[in-house]
């Protein structure tokens, strides 16, 4: 009978020490690169813009990895690239046409504001040409369906037509041929 007690009370206090264990040590999350997307909890994650947006934050840390952290231009790249999808987020949270596009413009001008860091970057030969092109590439993306956006949410505004752009910098636009002309 007393050997039965004892087993009975090793037993609780087995599982006792079981409980505690389980209790008191720490979870441990790990952030892996898998191939597999980020499961989808809001719906601004489900949009193609946002995606993009973490896409450019991925790549613009592999960026910043190079650069020296007391540098204004990675201190302003980093702040803006998380910007455009915060900005996105946020914007796709609201309720009203014209919050969202507040939102929306803001994340726009993120994303024009990162290709500027970018070119920043090249005449201070930090990054290559090349890389800039590459994250330039993704931000046009992003600014055009971030206009694409706006224009789907309001109708009412008043939006400026579309521009051409070019290869190597260059911007064509209806006013440059109208410049064109009167110079001819």
């Amino acid at each position: 009978m007393l050997s039965l007690f004892l087993f009975l009370l090793l037993f609780l206090f087995l599982l006792l020490l079981l409980f505690l264990f389980l209790l008191l040590s720490p979870v441990t999350l790990t952030l892996t690169q898998s191939s597999s997307p980020m499961p989808q909890h809001f719906d601004h994650e489900k949009l193609h813009v946002y995606q993009d947006a973490i896409r450019f934050v991925e790549w613009t840390e592999r960026i910043l990895k190079t650069l020296p952290k007391s540098s204004a231009a990675h201190n302003q790249l980093d702040r803006a690239s998380i910007s455009i999808a915060l900005n996105i987020a946020e914007g796709n949270g609201k309720f009203t046409a014209t919050d969202r596009c507040r939102f929306l413009d803001i994340a726009r001008g993120s994303a024009l504001e990162c290709a500027a860091c970018l070119d920043v970057l090249v005449a201070r030969q930090q990054i290559t040409p090349a890389d800039a092109d590459n994250g330039k590439a993704t931000l046009l993306q992003i600014v055009s369906m971030l206009v694409g956006l706006v224009r789907a949410i309001s109708s009412s505004r008043t939006h400026e037509e579309t521009a051409q752009y070019e290869a190597g910098g260059g911007r064509k636009h209806d006013c440059d041929e109208e410049q064109e002309q009167e110079y001819e």
